[in-house]
């Protein structure tokens, strides 16, 4: 994946300035920023500098020396004016993180070094709107509103995470850390595609809208199939197999729908999503046959594995108006009095002071409560979930539904195996009768070779019989591997022939052969305990963030400036303690939230140690719940494979069972020419190799002629004396078989039907 095509990324437009009473050659340089680095210091300095100003004249909104100051709004192109100084600020700020975004985005992250610019620029970008969200109000524009400058930050953040993603996959680190990065970058572009999809935010942005969406929903889906990729390679690597082809199952599902939502965009993002398509399904294919073919693991659903967290690695970038590296010399720095600039800078640190004496407790807590909860490991989305059971899922549904227009399902199954169990037997049949052919002309021609001693063949010898013989075999060898593969598929259709019985009948059985829980009423009692303290725990923590905002708020607020230019020196000290007072009150807030948090806990764990055996309860149902729906939709899902499998094997035997015929026919022929060639050779009066020649006899005396012609008798050839003791063969008693030399007895037939693997790989043979 470390060569895949690179995304393109969006980018914002710099608004333009129109007059504002300030030293000309700052202005002018500050709005005509070239498009660089230089561009982004030249920025910083000018913020800079109106910061000094602002500290230092009465510009602001009413103040005695306000001027109007003007600039265009991004999205309508109108002009808009305050009298403001900071609203020049906030414009500043808005075109630095603009510029920013600009940079990031031209760079096209080819190289190492691209991508960690890219990645600063982006970051710098979100620092700078996050910036102005905070620090500025919202009301000057549209373009500078609470939720456009909330967008532009996920946007930014998103597209820094992105470019960090891709230097971690071109480092190859480590499947899990990539999987998390990426699943951060489909958070981040989550929060922007909340922020698109809000009306509100679609009014005010206009046109750009719909193609902002269309590239961030596109966006979504395809790093989710990213963190799904290196999930499942982390799955491999720990040897999960049903894990790995589930991950990648997934993705591939969330890459097509990348695929469907990228219609439109340009010519690199279809390159990216072939790229990756390739991966990916390169990678699921061979999962997949690795595990139907040799692990065999159970292949879990998504929604029963944990779920990939993100991993923000990336943040917004800081932006300091006042760091002397980056502004310069203050212009204005004679314009003020420098006794009322220090003092105010000295309340700014007692308020910093009191934030971070708050903050420290209130984080001190926090951290506590996380641990807590993680230790708890209590969602409180999830913690009852009885409901789940008093409905059909929806992808059980989908399958009844689909059953529900095919009733003949179960029966077309039955069927068709029944025809291939029959196409079967019919083979079988046949190739037995050519074995016991083969075997019985066997049997006679070893009968006569005991009576006629070895018989070479002659001119008029039957051929064939050992081309049969071997082609026999090979149909014999080719109907014994089927045999197995017909074994496996009768005991998946036996497997799967129930479910799918069941989701072809009424919904109420569907609905009773899942699992239920059965609750007492004092489970319920302690469900809904433990439900009511998650809740207060929720409260608590709401409670606490909107105290915490509120006094940062207060706190940026607070500007006593002009108090402190009419306060004597030595009264500053008590002056600093009056103001500091009106945070009292916030203070006891938090403070109480903060001891409440004992309390809670103490009766949380209380509850959840009741709770226990109901959770268990409640896990090993659902376990078993989630279990009968992976088997029913598993069922569905084999039905096309077992009719296929079927019909193949149909085919197979079809073809073999032909070729069986055929053969049988040779068989029969070639045994028949056998046996009739070798009743001619028992016929024949010379026998095979014609009259034997008689020995020569020995030169002999007249009186030994004599005895030697009176012992020439037809007795003395006679075949008993030499046969003496043992059954004389003839024609009659060598057609009959003789005991304990019959055929091979066949074997017994195994189960036709069996198992859908290996598949029918073996006709054609």
């Amino acid at each position: 994946m470390e060569a895949v095509p690179r995304m393109p990324m969006i980018w914002l437009d710099l608004k333009e300035a129109g007059e504002f009473a300030f030293n000309a050659a700052v202005k002018k340089s500050a709005v005509s920023v070239p498009r660089d680095f230089e561009g982004c210091s030249t920025l910083r300095k000018y913020l800079g500098q109106l910061h000094f100003l602002q500290s230092r004249i009465p510009m602001g909104n009413g103040q005695d020396a306000a001027v109007p100051i003007t600039w265009t709004e991004i999205f309508s192109g109108k002009a808009v004016t305050h009298e403001d100084i900071k609203y020049e600020q906030a414009c500043v700020l808005y075109n630095l993180g603009a510029l920013h975004s600009m940079l990031g985005a031209m760079d096209k992250r080819v190289s190492e070094e691209g991508m960690k610019v890219s990645c600063t620029h982006f970051q710098c970008a979100a620092g700078a709107f996050t910036y102005l969200r905070d620090h500025f109000p919202h009301s000057y524009s549209v373009d500078m509103s609470h939720q456009i400058l909330s967008l532009n930050i996920n946007l930014m953040l998103g597209q820094a995470q992105e470019c960090l993603l891709e230097k971690s996959m071109l480092d190859n680190r480590k499947s899990f850390l990539v999987a998390r990065i990426s699943a951060q970058v489909v958070d981040y572009y989550k929060e922007a595609c909340r922020a698109l999809e809000n009306s509100e935010t679609a009014s005010l942005l206009g046109k750009i809208q719909k193609d902002w969406k269309k590239l961030v929903q596109m966006k979504i889906y395809y790093f989710a199939a990213v963190a799904h990729l290196h999930m499942g390679k982390q799955a491999e690597e720990q040897q999960k197999f049903g894990e790995r082809v589930i991950y990648f199952q997934s993705a591939l599902d969330k890459l097509n729908e990348a695929i469907k939502l990228a219609k439109g965009q340009p010519e690199t993002v279809q390159e990216a999503l072939r790229f990756t398509m390739d991966v990916i399904g390169g990678k699921y294919n061979s999962a997949k046959k690795d595990n139907d073919f040799i692990y065999h693991e159970a292949v879990p659903a998504l929604d029963t594995l944990q779920s990939v967290k993100g991993a923000p690695l990336v943040k917004a970038l800081p932006v300091n108006p006042t760091d002397p590296a980056v502004t310069g010399p203050d212009i204005f720095a004679k314009l003020v009095p420098m006794a009322a600039h220090e003092a105010s800078s000295l309340y700014s640190e007692e308020k910093a002071k009191l934030l971070r004496d708050v903050m420290a407790k209130i984080e001190a807590k926090n951290e506590v409560l996380d641990q807590f909860m993680d230790s708890m490991q209590l969602d409180p989305e999830t913690v009852d979930n009885l409901d789940m059971y008093n409905h059909i899922p929806p992808v059980l549904m989908e399958k009844c539904a689909a059953l529900s227009v095919r009733p003949d399902t179960v029966r077309n199954l039955v069927q068709s195996m029944q025809v291939l169990s029959g196409v079967f037997t019919d083979v079988e049949a046949s190739l037995k009768e050519i074995r016991d052919l083969l075997e019985e002309d066997e049997a006679q021609e070893r009968k006569l070779q005991e009576l006629l001693g070895r018989v070479p063949p002659t001119p008029g010898s039957p051929p064939g019989l050992a081309e049969v013989s071997k082609e026999c075999s090979k149909y014999l060898e080719l109907h014994e591997k089927a045999s197995f593969t017909n074994t496996e598929l009768h005991r998946a259709m036996n497997l799967h022939l129930g479910n799918l019985r069941l989701l072809g009948g009424p919904l109420e059985q569907v609905r009773a052969a899942l699992p239920t829980p059965s609750l007492s009423e004092d489970d319920k009692q302690v469900l809904q305990n433990l439900k009511r303290i998650l809740a207060k725990v929720q409260e608590m923590r709401d409670q606490r963030m909107s105290l915490e905002q509120q006094l940062r708020e207060m706190i940026q607020k607070d500007d006593i400036t002009t108090s402190l230019v009419t306060t004597d020196r030595s009264e500053m000290k008590k002056l600093f303690e009056e103001q500091l007072k009106k945070y009292d009150q916030l203070k006891v807030y938090l403070e109480q939230n903060l001891a409440a948090q004992e309390n809670v806990l103490k009766a949380l764990t209380d509850a959840n140690v009741k709770y226990a055996a109901v959770r268990k309860a409640l896990a090993e149902v659902e376990h078993k719940w989630n279990t009968t729906v992976q088997t029913l939709v598993a069922s569905y899902e084999a039905y096309e494979d077992l009719m296929k499998k079927s019909q193949e094997g149909k085919d197979f035997y079809t073809d073999l069972e032909g070729k069986a015929a055929k053969l049988l026919e040779r068989a029969r022929a070639a045994c028949q020419a056998s046996q009739a060639h070798r009743q001619q050779l028992l016929e024949s009066p010379e026998g095979p190799e014609g009259p034997p020649e008689p020995p020569a006899a020995p030169p002999a005396s007249s009186s030994s002629s004599l005895e030697l012609l009176a012992s020439l008798t037809p007795e003395a050839f006679s075949l008993d004396a030499s046969l003496k003791g043992k059954q004389r063969m003839n024609k009659q008693n060598f057609l009959q078989a003789q005991p304990g030399e019959g055929l091979r007895a066949p074997r017994p037939s195994d189960d036709p039907l069996s198992m859908l693997d290996p598949l029918w790989t073996l006709n054609k043979a």
